[in-house]
Parts: structure tokens; sequence; C-alpha cells
């Protein structure tokens, strides 16, 4: 059977070799951040900080630090979950197959929450300063909560049922919030506590929420679960840990889960916002301070033994990619039948998740034609930014399966090959502008508004991608140092970005069509091109987090026809940092350096860091 409670997986990854103990007192403040960033970088174990500065609790990090442990954990549920994905896509394979899939039944038992009139969460009632005021980044607007499960029912409709369970950012403290009385709640776009929020304000009412910190690292996962809208979280988790989960009724808010470690109790209020933030995020940069719902605590409870479990986002990869990358396992299969016509999808990790997508589509709308050319994948592409939060993405390239059926969105240096060996930039852009973006991305027009572009590729090559640098090349004044990122994709360093730039049309009015530089479909203006091409990954972080298609994006021989922008020769992508950007993520040195002795001879981390 799967976990009960973090204990129990504490305890379990311990026995087996994939935890340590750090008995040496660390602080909440930075050091245990920093601490987290160093050991998952070096595929390290799990970590107990058994002794946290000016707090009684234990933490606990690192537990989905490799995917490998992630399915260790568990390892009981996961083929039984995987069965019932399965099912979804097609039901009847459970009459043809009855005994592969006998494990569906019980999960189908599992997965209904059961009520409680206690639980062991509620044994003990402290305060929000006696909980770990964990602080990861050094601009970090204050302590956070980064492993909550956010727990709301609708307020027209209410029950278990009816319930959303997500992962939203919570600030323990600083700005101006009252100590031990306010927190914040930070919620991006498209997240289904929106819904249950909007409900609340139309009553013209406070929205309940109940904040879980711990218990069965099931329902840590289920809560940043992509799942449909109206689908209680808890069932999924309750398949996962083959445990149904546990709620305690309460009646005077929100059931509470038993087996947490932590819960908070409160409401917000449907009329105040108070400023929350900074927080240092998962594209590597801080989102800043805005105007965010602030919660009002009622009553904080933990259990006896409680262990406060945390993780540190930042520029990926950090542990949420193996979140990322087990959703994709189990959901993968899932995508035909949810997107008709689409194979797979990809959101790139290194690229901050929602800034580039990768997708394979079906180009089967003529299959007479002589010369393939995208079609259908446009209806796919379509399709796929209409779909929850694959809605967010900013880059959404997307390729036909029939040219290459063997091609994997996740071989991400094949899927680039491919789309820039098929497309055609006269015809294959499609943007949206004045648009939706994701809240934590900064290179849009305004705070959630930017742009998207759809490449789309299909049909026969068109070219072969150079893979050397032209010795005859000659760039225009200020342009300097070209380096080859992939094969037909040149960085090329840039003079420092200034308001009312004109370097980038600059840039592609002075090479034409004739110039060896043309040779690369793809040319992107950064501000350190060696660092850019260092490695795939940097390439990634650099373009796609930098740059707003509708206003980034140029061209040799660029035009205009009917409304439809394209350009007869290179797409030039600018992925300068601008002034509107927010700024990158960056250790304390004095804190870089109380860890480097952690890793020393003698140190709890010799030999791991």
């Amino acid at each position: 059977m799967g976990y009960r409670g973090l204990r129990e997986c504490v305890n379990d990854l311990e026995r087996t070799g994939q935890l340590i103990r750090i008995e040496q007192e660390i602080d909440a403040n930075l050091e245990a951040a920093e601490i987290q960033r160093r050991v998952y970088q070096a595929g390290g174990p799990a970590l107990y900080f058994a002794k946290v500065r000016d707090c009684r609790f234990p933490m606990v990090s690192n537990l989905f630090g490799t995917l490998e442990r992630t399915r260790y954990i568990f390892r009981d549920a996961l083929a039984a979950v995987n069965h019932l994905v399965e099912l979804k896509v097609d039901p009847s394979q459970f009459w043809k197959h009855p005994f592969r899939y006998r494990d569906v039944p019980f999960s189908l038992l599992h997965m209904l929450p059961r009520s409680r009139s206690r639980g062991p969460v509620m044994e003990h009632q402290i305060q929000i300063q006696d909980l770990p005021q964990l602080k990861s980044w050094p601009d970090d607007g204050g302590p956070f909560i980064t492993l909550p499960q956010v727990y709301t029912e609708s307020p027209k409709r209410g029950g278990l049922m009816n319930s959303n369970l997500g992962m939203y950012r919570i600030q323990l403290g600083g700005n101006e919030y009252q100590p031990n009385k306010q927190i914040g709640m930070h919620y991006q776009i498209h997240r289904s506590i929106g819904v249950h929020h909007a409900e609340a304000i139309e009553k013209g009412e406070p929205l309940k929420v109940n904040i879980f910190v711990g218990g069965a690292p099931a329902m840590t996962l289920s809560a940043v679960m992509p799942l449909p809208e109206g689908l209680s979280e808890l069932t999924f988790a309750g398949a996962l840990s083959k445990r149904a989960i546990r709620m305690v009724r309460n009646k005077q808010g929100l059931p509470i889960y038993a087996d947490a470690d932590f819960c908070i109790t409160g409401w917000i209020d449907p009329e105040q916002l108070l400023p929350e933030g900074p927080f240092g995020d998962h594209l590597g940069y801080y989102s800043l301070a805005h105007p965010f719902p602030v919660m009002n605590v009622e009553a904080v409870y933990h259990r006896k033994d409680a262990i406060w479990p945390f993780t540190v986002v930042g520029r990926p990869p950090q542990e949420d990619t193996a979140f990322g990358a087990i959703i994709h396992e189990i959901t993968g299969p899932a995508i035909p039948s949810v997107i008709p016509g689409v194979h797979q999808v990809h959101a790139v990790d290194a690229a901050g998740v929602h800034p580039l997508l990768l997708a394979v589509g079906s180009e089967r709308y003529t299959p007479y034609d002589q010369e393939r050319k995208p079609q259908e994948i446009l209806t796919n592409a379509n399709a796929i930014l209409g779909q929850g939060q694959l809605s967010l993405a900013k880059y959404l390239m997307i390729v036909a399966r029939e040219d290459n059926p063997e091609l994997d969105a996740e071989d991400i240096e094949a899927f680039l090959s491919q789309l820039l060996e098929r497309i055609d930039w006269n015809r294959d852009l499609h943007f949206q502008t004045c648009t939706t973006m994701d809240t934590l991305d900064y290179s849009g027009t305004g705070f959630n508004s930017g742009s998207k572009l759809v490449m789309a590729a299909a049909g026969p090559v068109k070219r072969n991608l150079q893979t050397t640098i032209p010795e005859n090349g000659v760039l225009p004044s200020g342009f300097s140092d070209p380096r080859l990122c992939r094969p037909g994709i040149l960085a090329v360093k840039a003079p420092a970005f200034q308001e009312h730039n004109t370097d980038l049309r600059r840039f592609c009015s002075e090479l034409s069509l004739t110039d060896s530089f043309n040779q690369f479909p793809l040319i992107v203006l950064v501000d350190d091109s060696q660092f850019t091409a260092a490695s795939l990954n940097n390439f990634l972080w650099t373009v796609f987090t930098r740059s707003n298609p509708a206003s980034d994006i140029d061209g040799i021989e660029a035009f205009t026809k009917d409304k439809h922008w394209g350009c007869r020769g290179a797409l030039v992508i600018d992925a300068r940092i601008k002034p509107h950007h927010a700024p990158p993520l960056i250790e304390d040195p004095e804190i870089t350096r109380r860890v480097d002795q952690l890793g020393a001879p003698g140190g709890p981390l010799h030999g791991i860091i």
C-alpha cells in the first residue's frame, strides 16, 4: 500500500538509502534552499534537516529530486493509474484484456474520499510565526510555502467532489501582511481556484480556504496535476496512494485533510488585495510584487510528529522537473483522446515550461496532394492553445508525424532540426497578439499579457541545416561573436538593448538573401552568444524566456501581406534582456560559502556536493 503520511515516506527512503539526515543546525533563511539546489544538481538523495534554526519542526526536501525516486515513491500505484489512463483512451480494452486491468476496480474504490470526525493533523495548534520561515532567494519578499496544497470548494455547489486542490504560492510574512493574521495567496491565470474565487465574489462572500502541507506524497503530486476542470484532485490522490483520502468534517469551515502534517484554515476577502512577492520563480527570474488576494488566517494546526516538506524553484532544471516528468508519463498517453489528431506534446522544462511547447500532430487533410503543407496541424495547434494550461504556451512549434513517424518531441534537438528543415518563413508563422500569457513571464507587454507564435512545419525537406560559421560573413556594425547553437541556429552578440532600440530592424535590413549568414534559418540576437551556444539548455532558456514574439521577431526581407507577416530570409529573434524584464536569480555569496563548508571533508554533504 502507498504511504498514508509523510513520515512513512521519509522513514522508507532513509531505510533504503535514498535519504540522508543533516543533524547540523541549518537556517531556513536562504541556507536550506541553497543546499537543496546544490544537492539536486548533483543528483543527490532526499534531505532531512533535523535541526532548523529558530524553529521546532524538522524539514525535508528533494523527495522528488530524481525521476527514479519519484517512481519509487509511487511504485505501488503507478501501474494501476496508468491502466486508468489507458481505459480513458479506449474503454473497450477492459473487456479485451480483463486480467491486465484487474487492478482498476480497486483503484476506483480508493478514489472516493472518506469522511472522519477527527484526524492527526488537528492534535496541536500554533501560529504562522512558528512554522519554518523558508526563504529561497535573496530578494524574495518574505518566507514562502513552496509545496502547499490549497483546498477550496465551489461556493455554489460545495462538497468534496466539487473541490479543487492546487499548488499556489503562499507568502507567510513580509510586505504589508499583518503578522500571524494574514498571508499572501498568489495564483496564476487559468487556475481552478480562480473559478471558485469568481463564484465567491459573485455571491459577495469570502472564499473559504484550507492549506495543507505534507501528508501523503500523492496529495502533493495531485495538487500539480493538470486534471480537467470539475474533477476533484482528491480522487486522483486516492488512486495514486492506493488509500482513500481521509477528510475531517469541520463545522466551522472546509473539510481538513486528516493525514496532513500541517493545515492553515482561513478565508479570502472578496475585496482585499495586497502586494505579494517578489519571489524567485521557475523561469529563472524573480516574479515581482503585484496585488494579489489575501488569506485571513483563522487557525494553524499540526500533527505531533510533523515534518515540513519544501522545494526550491529557480532556473530549470530543479526538483519540480521530476513533477513534470512523472505527469507526462501518466497523462501523455491520454493526449490523443483529449485533443484528436495530436500525438504528443512536450512542455520544455529548460525553457521554463510555458514559454515553449513542442507538439507532433497529424497532416491528413489532403493526402492526395503531391506536396504536403501545414493544414491539419494548424487545427491541432488551435486545439492545443484552447486546452487548459497548454493555452499558456508562448511559442508553439508543431510538426507532422507523417514526415517522420519515429520523431519524439522529447528529443528536442531532433525536433528543432525537423522543423527548421521544413518550415517556410513566408507561410508558416502564425501570431496571436494582445493576448494572455503566463503570469510569471515578464517578456510580454504587461502583467499577464503578451503574444503567442505558432510555428508549423510539414512537407519535404526545404534546406540542409548549416553546421559551420561562414568565414567570409560580415555582420552589421555593433554585432559580433557569431556562435553555432545547433544545426541551422546562429547566436550573435548584439549591443545592449535600449528603449526605442532599432537594432533588431537594422540587423535584418543590413543583411540580404545572398549574405552567407542567411544560410542559417534561425538567428538569435543575445547579450552573450558564448553562453547561449554553450549548451542546449542555455539556448532554450535564453531565447524563449527573453523574447515576446510580436515585438521581438523580425527577419531578412520581412513583409506583411493581407495581415500575414513572414520573411523570405532568416528569422531573427531578439533575445536580449530588456528593461521591463524581471531580474535573474543570483545566489548570496556568503550563503554559498557556508554551503561549501557542508560539502568539505567532514561535512554532512561531503561526497554529494
